[in-house]
């Protein structure tokens, strides 16, 4: 099992607010890059493809209130992975947020893969931050 860590961020917000805007995935599109299409989701799952290469699905497996989220593939996906998301509150208003996505792939796919997943889990943590540090969160 391929193991990849996003960077830890300190969020300028609660760890509640953070935890409820992501434990909905009509949210969560909120974050995704240009090369993802076709997003179609429910608070609990979605689906979509990443431009030129796959189709993908999740749903929320668990959820820890306030400190993390458990994301897990479903339905045909291309490699079975998983996605934790876990806040720490620091201060009332301050939250360190990183993301560990766990990817079942094989040596020729990890070799491939392994970098544009880093970057996709340090992207999404970044988005987060960023959007949860606007005014309208």
């Amino acid at each position: 099992m391929k193991k990849i860590e996003s960077e830890k961020l300190i969020i300028n917000n609660s760890q509640e607010k953070i935890y409820e805007f992501l434990s909905n995935f009509n949210n969560f599109g909120k974050l995704m890059p240009e090369q993802i299409i076709n997003w179609q989701s429910t608070e609990t799952s979605c689906s979509f493809t990443i431009k030129g290469m796959t189709d993908l699905s999740m749903q929320i497996k668990e959820r820890i209130p306030h400190h993390t989220i458990l994301i897990t593939s479903f339905g045909k996906t291309p490699f079975d992975f998983e996605l934790k998301c876990s806040f720490d509150a620091i201060e009332e208003m301050k939250t360190q947020s990183q993301l560990i996505f766990f990817a079942d792939l094989n040596p020729m796919l990890s070799m491939m893969a392994s970098k544009p997943l880093e970057n996709f889990v340090n992207m999404l943590n970044t988005k987060l931050k960023q959007k949860a540090e606007e005014e309208d969160f």
